[in-house]
């Protein structure tokens, strides 16, 4: 039986890596031309068909969507109501904070609900209650009904955030999953890019009651298209493996799995590396969200209701710039804890400049925006990667939840924070107060431990 194995492997040296992948089947008596002409075929019809890069598209559209509506939305629909009611700004950032703080329940379940109901039933849940949310805002009439309008936006932004567009891609991709990522992630950037102006647009021409319909009605109707098309399957489900690549068949007393995956996942508390990546993560996104939160109210008074749009949007060009240059220099072996910094870095520097333009100048609050979006993107996006490079197997979609709902659940509190310093001093504080934030998140990603693991699906 191993002679005919070897004898496989001399005559064809290019297959001898199906040949002795295929030794579980081969004791079976299966005949060994057959099963390499079988396995050849079949490898090049998956390689062919390959639909990760189809569901790396998907999660993009998602991340528009949901960083769009659930992420750049808030700051406008903020401003919106706070003059159309009148209300306060620490009230309506009360509503904002509750948009965020939501995630703290529903995110860390998410990995549990996709498995109960699946990723694509979920995820159709999330953009409906995301739309009647929306809808809600501009229809708010009192303060409870704001509230339970944030209510509903906040699990929608939850199950259309960075959790969602990492389930979406991780299944597909082992060696590549660093560059899926980052690709999808950019779907939250371009969602900055078109929201933050056309929200301010849409508004001031169709009134902010007909544009929350609008917009929610094509959020559901594409979500819910990708969902039936794209969400529903899985690797499993088309006989394909992550990358595209057909995997070797292991010996048939071999075990892949890892015995040792229970006791790790119970450690992360007390794991540097986790705790470093996620005290990180939650300054960093407490600092940005608090920025992001008030930034059209604050360029308004210079810039204009649609200036200050287009300079929001600017900041999405910057995050897809930042972006992109972090997928073109970076792979799966850089160190992308110094990734992370050095995007802090550049927001620390756009809050300065921010900062010196006092609210007067047009030309430095305009490049200081630039500045603070070359980092934004990265700062959501670059912490997932590092979990799934850092942790094994199952820790790593783990560790991606449990990093993500605690940093939101933190930075939910960001616009009222940043709302009460406003009311209190000035605004340039906020960029004072999130200039020192980003100095302690880049000590802490730098002291955390850059190890790697082969990522696993």
């Amino acid at each position: 039986m191993v002679k005919r194995c070897t004898s496989v492997t001399s005559r064809k040296p290019e297959t001898s890596q199906v040949a002795t992948g295929y030794f579980a089947a081969t004791v079976k008596n299966v005949p060994e031309e057959s099963l390499l002409r079988s396995n050849t075929s079949s490898s090049s019809n998956s390689h062919a068909r390959f639909a990760g890069w189809w569901a790396v598209a998907a999660a993009f559209v998602v991340a528009v969507f949901g960083w769009g509506v659930g992420f750049y939305g808030p700051p406008v629909y903020l401003e919106v109501v706070r003059h159309s009611r009148g209300w306060s700004i620490p009230l309506v950032s009360g509503a904002v904070t509750l948009h965020f703080l939501v995630g703290l329940a529903i995110i860390p379940n998410l990995p549990y609900l996709y498995r109960r109901f699946g990723l694509s039933v979920v995820t159709t849940a999330a953009a409906l209650l995301m739309a009647a949310g929306v809808s809600g805002w501009a229809l708010a009439q009192s303060p409870w009904q704001l509230y339970a309008a944030a209510l509903l936006t906040g699990i929608g932004w939850s199950g259309l955030g960075a959790v969602a567009v990492n389930a979406i891609v991780a299944p597909w991709f082992n060696t590549k999953r660093p560059l899926a990522l980052g690709v999808a992630f950019n779907g939250g950037s371009v969602g900055g890019v078109i929201f933050s102006p056309l929200w301010v647009f849409l508004i001031g021409e169709i009134g902010f009651v007909t544009a929350a319909i609008a917009v929610g009605t094509v959020l559901v109707a594409i979500i819910g298209a990708l969902a039936v098309s794209i969400l529903h399957q899985s690797p499993e489900k088309l006989g394909q493996a992550p990358d595209g690549i057909l995997p070797l068949m292991e010996p048939a007393h071999a075990n892949p799995k890892r015995v040792d995956r229970p006791a790790v996942e119970l450690a992360l508390s007390r794991d540097r590396s986790f705790l470093t990546l996620c005290i990180g993560m939650t300054l960093a996104l407490f600092a940005q969200t608090g920025v992001v939160a008030h930034l059209v109210s604050v360029l308004s008074p210079v810039l204009g209701g649609q200036g200050a749009g287009l300079a929001a949007g600017a900041s999405g060009i910057a995050a897809v710039v930042g972006r992109l240059v972090v997928g073109w220099r970076a792979s799966g072996s850089s160190n992308w804890r110094a990734i992370a910094s050095f995007s802090l870095l550049a927001q620390a520097i756009g809050c300065v400049v921010l900062v010196l333009a006092h609210g007067s100048s047009s030309t430095l609050l305009i490049l200081g925006v630039v500045l603070f979006g070359l980092g934004v993107g990265n700062a959501i996006s670059v912490p997932p990667v590092i979990a799934n490079l850092e942790f094994r197997g199952s820790q790593a979609p783990r560790a991606v939840a449990l990093i993500v709902a605690i940093s939101q659940g933190a930075y939910a509190i960001a616009p009222a924070v940043f709302g009460v310093f406003r009311q209190i001093w000035s605004d340039q504080i906020i960029f004072i107060v999130a200039t020192v934030i980003q100095f302690v998140a880049i000590a802490a990603y730098l002291l955390g431990h850059q190890r790697k693991y082969q990522a696993q699906p």
